[in-house]
């Protein structure tokens, strides 16, 4: 007797939880410039996997598991670590660049030590260690510049990063500036640099470098360095990126492993504070909407000092504030989260805990829309079309009044409309999918129409409109709006903030924007169906060892064409996603011990197991 979730496909794919690899660092053993150069001879010598592998690497090393958890590129020039991101861009290839104009056109590798440095060579120019993938936009804008502090602005992204006049002592250029939560990432890539290319570093002309081999930067640029790198100390994704470089060159950045390496060679704060603060006390939420949780708790303290505090939720790092106030964004309304709070400083010192507590957030609305409105929109790959209507008025409404209508092209007549039925309670959601959008996005056996209709053939640039007795209340698009894609290639959710249906249709003001194919929230994270099977053998999915230490393996069988794999805490947290893979070897990392599923999707077809890890 064997479970078959609709199809076992059987490769051997590992799915490892990395940690630093035994006696990797053994010969690091000195201190100062001796200690930097033991370094060098740990990492140099790494798998040059060329320029266009950059793109490869980014599929593992720069996922977004850790802020909206969407499994979009987490790139430092846009990620918004308390908020909507402004923009984001999906792991695959149809948004790199090209050519852009404005933020949010695509997206590209940014190297923190620009190319011409080092004159376009080898090994760095692939570098993923200090190459990150960034907006198109702020990367050309950032140009060469050096990173520093600025003085006065002429230039800030929509994520807060800066571009002006430095206030480094003793340069007066422009540099750029990124955001506090991603300046201690930065300052260590360029401290891996000075590391990895030490035999070669005394030859690059740049205004942040002195010209030696040991020290490398001037005392200004040296200082800036430390001082991000003790502001924002090493986080979860630092980690997880370094393990999946790791999986790919074959060295790692010492600095984000050894945090305290950086004092030891180039001074800054004494390495020798080995007292974590103390935890932060009276954690309390003091505000919560549908999607978001204000927090309030009382001062850590620290014999040094505290740098800053990190906020969980279901045991997911969401943000870090250095003040004792944060709010969450981004979550799922009617869910509750378990919060709590760790303080940090300058050495890494991590304190315990504070007091968990348990917030659920308020319903998406209910009772207080004037009308029905349209609460989710998917233009996604094929098929993938379906629409979204939620009932947030209070009282059970009668559809026999209401149609949906869809204009061509941004231009013509509606169409004569697809006719609703039935009786919506307050509360609840319709939801119409095209007849062949893929079981993996949604069942069709759970929506309320399933149609070929023209209306559920929408594109990009046709604007949608629901219709109450034959008058416009709603609108997805602008009727007239002309060929221009408005919504191509994407999922749109309505802000909770919107609680009335708009004749204007505002992307921005009105909707929240995710990746292609994004479709667990649609009729409120319904769950696909799971069939069970008795096949002939017994091999389907082997998880091993299960339980386990956090190291483990997922074999599985068939390997000719791309999966998509995603890790789920018993809470509904999303911790790990790759999608598109065919990768023999999935690297993820950092899970703390509990209950997980794995769901692998390949096709049509899903695979769910749980696994423990102890």
């Amino acid at each position: 007797m064997k479970k078959n979730y609709f199809l076992f496909l059987l490769m051997f794919t590992a799915v490892g939880f990395a940690q630093i690899p035994s006696g990797y660092y053994n010969t690091a053993t000195g201190t100062g410039y001796t200690l930097k150069t033991q370094l060098y001879n740990i990492i140099k010598g790494h798998t040059d996997n060329g320029y266009a592998g950059l793109y490869t690497t980014y599929q593992t090393s720069d996922v977004d598991n850790f802020y909206e958890n969407d499994g979009t590129v987490l790139d430092m020039y846009s990620e918004n670590p308390s908020g909507t991101d402004p923009y984001s861009y999906s792991i695959g290839s149809t948004q790199r660049c090209g050519s852009y104009s404005v933020e949010g056109d695509c997206y590209n590798r940014e190297h923190i030590i620009p190319q011409s440095v080092f004159n376009e060579q080898s090994p760095m120019v692939a570098d993923a260690h200090f190459i990150t993938p960034t907006d198109g936009k702020v990367n050309g804008i950032r140009s060469n510049y050096p990173h520093g502090t600025v003085s006065s602005v002429t230039y800030t992204s929509q994520n807060g990063s800066k571009l002006g006049s430095s206030s480094v002592s003793g340069y007066s250029g422009t540099v750029f500036e990124p955001i506090n939560a991603f300046k201690g990432d930065i300052a260590r890539m360029y401290f891996y640099f000075a590391t990895r290319y030490e035999n070669t570093v005394a030859g690059y002309s740049y205004a942040m470098f002195d010209g030696s081999s040991n020290k490398v930067f001037t005392t200004a640029f040296l200082n800036t360095l430390l001082a991000w790198h003790a502001q924002d100390p090493v986080s979860a994704r630092e980690i997880a990126r370094n393990n999946a470089i790791y999986a790919r060159q074959g060295n790692r950045n010492p600095y984000i492993d050894h945090p305290e390496y950086v004092n030891q060679i180039w001074g800054g704060t004494s390495s020798t504070d080995t007292q974590a603060p103390t935890a932060p006390a009276s954690l309390a939420s003091t505000s919560k909407t549908a999607t978001s949780i204000t927090l309030a708790w009382n001062t850590s303290s620290d014999n040094v000092g505290v740098t800053g505090y990190d906020v969980y939720a279901n045991s997911a790092l969401k943000t870090t504030v250095t003040g004792l106030t944060a709010t969450i964004t981004g979550l799922t309304a009617s869910t509750t989260y378990s919060i709590y709070v760790k303080a940090k400083d300058a050495a890494g010192n991590t304190s315990a805990s504070s007091n968990t507590i348990s917030v659920t957030t308020n319903s998406s609305g209910t009772g207080t829309a004037t009308d029905l409105l349209f609460s989710e929109y998917i233009e996604g790959s094929g098929n993938n079309k379906a629409l979204e209507i939620a009932n947030n008025t209070g009282s059970s409404v009668s559809l026999a009044a209401y149609t949906i209508k869809k204009q061509t092209n941004g231009a013509g007549s509606w169409s004569t409309g697809l006719a609703l039925t039935g009786t919506l309670t307050t509360g609840s959601k319709f939801v119409i999918v095209n007849s062949s959008i893929s079981s993996s996005c949604f069942s069709t056996s759970s929506a309320n129409i399933s149609t070929t209709a023209t209306e559920l053939t929408f594109n990009g640039n046709d604007a949608v409109g629901l219709f109450k007795n034959g008058v416009l209340i709603d609108i997805i698009g602008t009727f007239n709006g002309g060929t221009a894609n408005f919504a191509i290639d994407v999922t749109l959710r309505r802000k909770s903030t919107v609680t009335s249906p708009s004749t204007t249709f505002n992307l921005s003001s009105q909707w929240d924007s995710y990746t292609t194919d994004t479709c667990g929230n649609l009729a409120s994270k319904q769950a696909l169906p799971i069939e069970e099977k008795i096949t002939e053998t017994s091999e389907d999915i082997v998880i091993f060892p299960n339980p386990s230490d956090g190291n483990f393996n997922v074999g599985l069988n068939n390997f000719e064409s791309p999966y998509s794999i995603e890790i789920i805490s018993f809470t509904g947290q999303k911790v790990f996603e790759k999608q598109n893979s065919t990768d023999a070897v999935i690297t993820a990392g950092n899970l703390p011990k509990g209950i997980y599923l794995v769901k692998i999707v390949k096709d049509s077809k899903t695979i769910i197991e749980k696994i423990i890890i102890n």
